[in-house]
């Protein structure tokens, strides 16, 4: 496969600094050298640099750094549809906010291909707040809302070519949301599996319904997977830290359904922060899970008539 593998360096989602050393702590980890070792193609296209030129204001003055956003946002977005149509792309960010334009750049390609766009957000945040209703004015809440097409961005986030239906996304992992993202949540058709439903259920069991509904259809399957999915004991490199989450087994075994799916045509690795590891512990992984998705096993599975 021809990877791509793009940096983002944001942290403009949020008022906690670090996230924008996201890309080059990946690469110190090594993630070019890991999945070239497992047959892949690998090329480093570099970080993107937006031209900030945005006067964007609105009502809501809690709002962090909008301008700013609004550029980054169309920056990843044309990055997006343009790796996309040259390979398998990897978004090392940078926090959740790059998937605003992640997400609206890789669905302009379903678009061109003629195929249904689905996301699987595997978070501990639903990030389902419009400019309206966030508090917090940190931005890196809002991209669900706004790659799914919800009320208040016009004329303060880039125009979308077309927004991901409702039906086609999935919240995965999800143990914190806010009461108005609840509110806007329970009136829309996405799948939310939230941490009591995986406890209940299992990871395997969840994400197969979910990935048999892709496939049905042919579609095209974006995954987007923030730091903080995991749970903090073992990736502590995330400034929205919240106990409860996915752990080394269930993520890895998440990552090597997806790569037996084959239907993964993306992927975002998002809010990692360096400033707040230990010894690289969080980057390792993340890119250990991106290794999982890209193929690699303990053992290759063969299918065997009976087992002794």
């Amino acid at each position: 496969m021809d990877i791509r593998l793009t940096g983002i360096p944001l942290q403009d989602g949020s008022r906690r600094l670090g996230c924008d050393m996201g890309p080059s702590a990946y690469r110190a980890a090594g993630i070019v050298e890991t999945l070239a070792s497992l047959g892949h193609t690998v090329t480093d296209t570099g970080n993107i640099t937006p031209d900030f030129h945005s006067k964007a204001s609105h009502p809501n003055r809690q709002l962090y750094h909008l301008p700013q956003v609004h550029d980054w946002i169309a920056a990843i977005a044309a990055r997006a549809y343009e790796e996309a149509g040259k390979g398998f792309p990897i978004f090392m960010g940078g926090d959740h906010l790059m998937s605003a334009g992640t997400v609206a750049g890789v669905k302009r390609h379903a678009d061109d291909k003629g195929r249904p766009l689905f996301v699987l957000w595997l978070d501990a945040h639903s990030d389902f707040h419009t400019l309206d209703t966030t508090t917090s004015g940190n931005l890196h809440g809002t991209p669900v809302a706004y790659f799914s097409g919800q009320k208040g961005f016009k004329d303060y986030y880039p125009p979308l070519a077309s927004p991901v239906p409702l039906e086609n996304i999935c919240l995965f992992g999800i143990r914190s949301v806010d009461h108005e993202e609840r509110l806007a949540l329970n009136k829309t058709a996405v799948s939310v599996c939230d941490m009591r439903k995986i406890d209940e259920m299992g990871v395997g069991a969840l994400l197969m319904r979910f990935l048999e509904r892709v496939e049905r259809v042919k579609g095209m399957l974006h995954v987007s997977l923030d730091v903080d999915f995991l749970d903090p004991l073992i990736a502590p490199a995330v400034g929205t830290t919240v106990p409860g989450g996915a752990t080394f087994r269930e993520a890895h075994l998440i990552m090597e359904m997806l790569c037996d799916s084959g239907l993964v045509t993306s992927l975002d690795l998002a809010e990692l922060n360096p400033f707040l590891d230990e010894r690289g512990k969080t980057a390792v992984l993340m890119m250990d899970l991106a290794a999982s998705l890209m193929g690699r096993r303990v053992i290759d599975r063969v299918t065997r008539a009976a087992f002794i």
